[in-house]
């Protein structure tokens, strides 16, 4: 049953108030500022005319919209595989597992992001890769194989990075899902605990079989949620150089001097992306509310 929407005389007061503050600085900014406003550079980054092939690509900003929308699909998928598994250990009967996961969570919650990213950037670089030397590699593989790393991760020569990214974002956002499964599945009645026990069901099969479907019902949607910060936290990969749009949005704005339209612009598309996502969640908890999933 749908709520109804009642404003009252204080929501009006309190909207009004909102309207006023927003016009004033608008207003302050404008007078006080005196800053050379110049929105028309803005459409070439979006979607430009090439004359070379005569045909409209895409700009320098969309590029880098699209380069953040891929690196965040690939290290949701990854952080959400982590975070069940390590999920699943840290409520274990076994010691060794919950200590484990303890650990990694509060080893990665612990520690600021941008050092963490920087920590496991350099040493993922300069060690893993380097000693599976995937730059040779990649640089050996067919025509094809290259376009398809190009449609589904990056330019070759950047995977490198690129893989750098989607793992460092994976771990720091999978400690996150962690306590997320970890909450869904002690959730569950101890009466089902103790009807799989009766059952003689072995732990793994406890798990499968009977807690985890359904804790799955319950951690989706927060799980969803948290997947939208994966799209917020993957700005602070521009820091290794990955091309993404905060990282577009750095290169042009030390080119053209254009600060505010640039980071206006790109406020504009992340908010875009992940309201985009959130209205996507809403509809799903929706849907599974309906559904009786939750």
């Amino acid at each position: 049953m749908k709520r109804r929407i009642r404003f009252t005389y204080l929501d009006v007061i309190l909207l009004l108030l909102i309207f006023s503050g927003a016009a004033y600085m608008i207003y302050r900014i404008s007078v006080d500022l005196r800053y050379d406003w110049k929105w028309s550079v803005i459409p070439d980054y979006i979607v430009r005319y090439d004359s070379v092939s005569g045909s409209y690509v895409q700009g320098l900003l969309v590029r880098g919209l699209v380069t953040t929308m891929k690196l965040s699909i690939w290290a949701s998928i990854l952080a959400s595989l982590l975070g069940i598994v390590m999920g699943i250990m840290k409520t274990s009967e076994r010691y060794f597992f919950r200590m484990l996961a303890t650990s990694y969570v509060s080893l990665v919650r612990n520690i600021p992001s941008l050092v963490f990213i920087f920590i496991f950037y350099f040493f993922f670089s300069s060690q893993i890769i380097t000693f599976f030397n995937l730059d040779y590699h990649i640089t050996g593989l067919s025509s094809n194989s290259q376009y398809l790393i190009r449609v589904f991760f990056c330019p070759p020569e950047q995977l490198t990075v690129f893989v750098s990214a989607i793992f460092t974002l994976a771990i720091y956002e999978g400690a996150y899902m962690t306590e997320i499964v970890r909450s869904g599945i002690e959730s569950i009645e101890q009466g089902q605990w103790e009807a799989s026990d009766a059952l003689g069901l072995s732990g793994l099969q406890r798990m499968r079989h009977i807690i985890f479907p359904q804790a799955f019902k319950r951690i989706l949607p927060p799980m969803a949620g948290q997947l939208i910060s994966v799209i917020k936290d993957s700005a602070i990969v521009s820091v290794i150089s990955v091309q993404d749009l905060t990282f577009r949005g750095m290169e042009l704005m030390a080119s053209t001097y254009r600060t505010f339209e640039i980071w206006i612009t790109i406020t504009g598309m992340y908010f875009i992306l992940t309201f985009a996502c959130s209205y996507a969640v809403k509809k799903l908890e929706a849907y599974m509310e309906k559904r009786g999933f939750v």
